[in-house]
């Protein structure tokens, strides 16, 4: 293995590690989501499964081949997962709104790094190119010194040679088996240079840094105009929880709040106490109170203090919460799902 190989392979190596290792983070990080509540959310749900799959197979195949294919497939998914969580931040998706959370501006940055290493990869030459480009420079220089020792013993005649064309050879010392004047091959002339064998590394630098920039600035954006992590205190989150009422999903008579989602309990809750908190507040919203109650409510409604001193509305001593799951009225996908630490489920109303 020539010497000029050898860091070219060492480089390309420790990148792809890298770029693997990413990948299989952001993968870890979306099926840890997907568990703890992503699969109950129609589409949203399924689309997070298939992307976790791909992102442990493109991972995979990162980390065992040195294909500049794989790199650029791993890279624009890696630039997709991060529009699709942009998106869905920004306007919403499928009926589902994302909420800024801590995990995904993690993901965020971990999907734009990724992006810029696989990126390089995939634009830059392997290590066999790079040998091959110094095996033609050799074979070029041969061919030249060839050529003028040629040329000057038709001059002289040198070793009883004359101005004839030796057998086998072209016109000017280059020999017919394919290789041109200057020692290039002409079978080795076959589309863009930059598609067969890459860029230059100071140009693949320039490239992949100008998009993550531009992908930094579209996810702090996006982030700086998103919900926020903690849940309630906001004036829509206050307008959500402006009265409650009842409705009928599934057969059963459940609790909801003035815009019609289900409200839910939390099993770890005690009467006059929430245990939601974090992120789990971030994805079951507490319901701000206190409320007004509408016909047909028979139990005892009231409100507790959480930690940060907001009022969180009740129902029968149980803290009441919504589901980022549920996009509209009629929906219960929270119902029975052990998330977040605990048992969730819809609040019955007794007739």
């Amino acid at each position: 293995m020539s010497a000029e190989r050898r860091p070219v392979l060492g480089s390309r190596l420790l990148l792809r590690v890298i770029g693997a290792g990413l990948l299989i983070a952001t993968a870890a990080m979306h099926l840890d989501l997907y568990i703890t509540g992503y699969r109950t959310i129609p589409t949203i749900g399924g689309l997070f499964l298939f992307q976790i799959i791909v992102a442990f197979a493109l991972g995979g195949l990162v980390l065992v081949t040195d294909s500049r294919i794989v790199a650029a497939a791993g890279a624009g998914f890696a630039l997709s997962t991060l529009g699709g969580y942009l998106l869905t931040v920004q306007f919403g998706l499928f009926g589902f709104r994302e909420v800024r959370t801590t995990a995904g501006i993690v993901a965020g940055i971990i999907e734009v790094v990724a992006f810029a290493v696989l990126a390089y990869l995939a634009a830059t030459p392997h290590a066999g190119v790079v040998a091959s480009g110094s095996s033609t420079s050799a074979a070029s220089g041969a061919s030249s010194a060839e050529a003028a020792a040629a040329a000057a013993a038709r001059r002289g005649g040198v070793g009883g040679t004359s101005d004839s064309v030796p057998a086998g050879a072209a016109p000017g010392g280059a020999h017919s088996t394919g290789v041109q004047p200057g020692g290039v091959h002409s079978a080795a002339i076959s589309g863009p240079s930059w598609l067969t064998t890459g860029v230059s590394r100071p140009l693949a630098v320039l490239g992949v840094a100008a998009v993550a920039v531009v992908a930094f600035g579209l996810l702090g954006g996006a982030l700086a105009g998103a919900g926020g992590t903690s849940g309630g205190s906001s004036s829509a989150a206050a307008s959500a929880g402006a009265g409650l009422k009842t409705a009928t999903i599934s057969g059963q008579t459940v609790l909801v709040n003035a815009a019609g989602k289900t409200l839910y309990s939390f099993a770890p809750d005690t009467s006059g106490k929430s245990a939601c908190y974090g992120s789990c507040a971030t994805y079951w919203p507490p319901v701000p109170g206190p409320v007004k109650t509408g016909a047909g409510i028979t139990g005892t409604v009231g409100t507790i203090t959480r930690t940060d001193g907001t009022k969180q509305e009740t129902y029968n001593g149980h803290p009441l919460y919504t589901y980022v799951g549920d996009s509209g009225p009629g929906q219960a996908n929270g119902n029975n799902l052990n998330l977040n630490g605990g048992l969730w489920h819809v609040v019955l109303v007794s007739g």
